[in-house]
């Protein structure tokens, strides 16, 4: 097992887009952690030179080098596992993740956002972040706590579908913004072609189930990943689980529509963890599991349904 270090440049970030076709910038073993950087926003969100703060230095090598051709994130990768296939599935353990600068940013746009007509100007707001006492500062006088966690995790899609955003959550992970995902979580992902083509950006220091005006707060962070690949599993969706908590997700422009996939994948996991019959496992669902709106504002919306594992006895062999 070896230790890397995946670090942000205009060579190693692609920018808007997930693609099957892209080449790896690191190729590592399952079973390896990996350490990554990265960056966040483009030029006109970031603080004027003489601000205060700081941001990490290879941001300018970023915009002006890094592949962008479709709006969305500036994303690390992709990494490769050897030996991954379609039809396997990557374990990505969230060891670690640490703040890299002290500000972030939040963005309201008038058309976008859950309220996309209540809002008519554009307002930016650089929040400061006190990386000791791990807050933001919120111009109101609000010290929020932080909960840094990468809204975007993802493989690489089907070598079918070409090209796509790196805006809307797909059935290869991407723009999820689950806050769930903090150092401690794992997230399991399909993998679609070889290697898998793990990416990840779109850091947050904290955000609301919901992420209702597009953005939380968005920042650069740096993360440390164990790849696992597993396969003993065969699903073809993304699932998570936190050290206390399983968690199944549905992602489509109609909300009713994830809360059906999150939970009846909930349904099929529960009947692999513990063997309860589907009646059994619809029961337990409905008096102990939580639906929650993971984000409203990635076109494809998203539902997450959580269990605790407490509840759940391993299935005899």
């Amino acid at each position: 097992m070896t230790h890397h270090h995946l670090k942000a440049s205009g060579a190693t970030c692609h920018w808007g887009f997930f693609d099957a076709a892209l080449k790896p910038k690191l190729v590592i073993a399952s079973g390896d952690t990996v350490t990554v950087d990265t960056v966040t926003g483009a030029p006109e969100v970031h603080p004027k030179q003489g601000s205060g703060f700081t941001t990490p230095p290879e941001i300018a090598d970023v915009h002006a080098h890094a592949e962008k051709t479709l709006p969305g994130h500036i994303l690390t990768g992709p990494i490769a596992v050897e030996g991954a296939k379609p039809g396997h599935v990557l374990e990505v353990r969230i060891e670690d993740i640490q703040l890299r600068q002290d500000w972030g940013y939040n963005v309201i746009r008038p058309l976008a956002g859950t309220l996309q007509s209540d809002f008519h100007a554009t307002r930016l707001l650089h929040i400061p972040l006190d990386l000791n006492a791990k807050v933001g500062k919120l111009p109101w006088g609000l010290d929020l706590e932080l909960a840094p966690f990468f809204g975007v995790m993802g493989t690489a899609p089907p070598p079918a579908w070409g090209r796509v955003t790196s805006i809307v959550p797909r059935a290869f992970g991407g723009n999820l913004d689950n806050k769930e995902m903090v150092g401690g979580a794992t997230i399991f992902l399909p993998v679609f072609v070889e290697g898998g083509l793990f990416s990840c950006g779109d850091g947050h220091a904290a955000q609301g189930d919901g992420e209702v005006c597009v953005t939380a707060i968005e920042t650069a962070l740096q993360g440390r990943f164990t790849f696992i690949l597993r396969e003993d599993l065969a699903f073809t969706y993304p699932r998570a689980e936190t050290p206390t908590h399983y968690l199944t997700m549905g992602m489509d422009p109609d909300l009713d529509r994830c809360a059906e996939m999150a939970l009846r994948d909930m349904i099929v996991l529960i009947g692999e963890v513990a063997g309860l019959s589907r009646e059994d496992a619809y029961t337990l669902c409905s008096i102990a599991a939580d639906l929650r709106v993971t984000q409203t504002v990635n076109g494809s919306k998203g539902i997450h349904c959580m269990l605790a594992k407490k509840l759940l006895s391993p299935k005899a062999a």
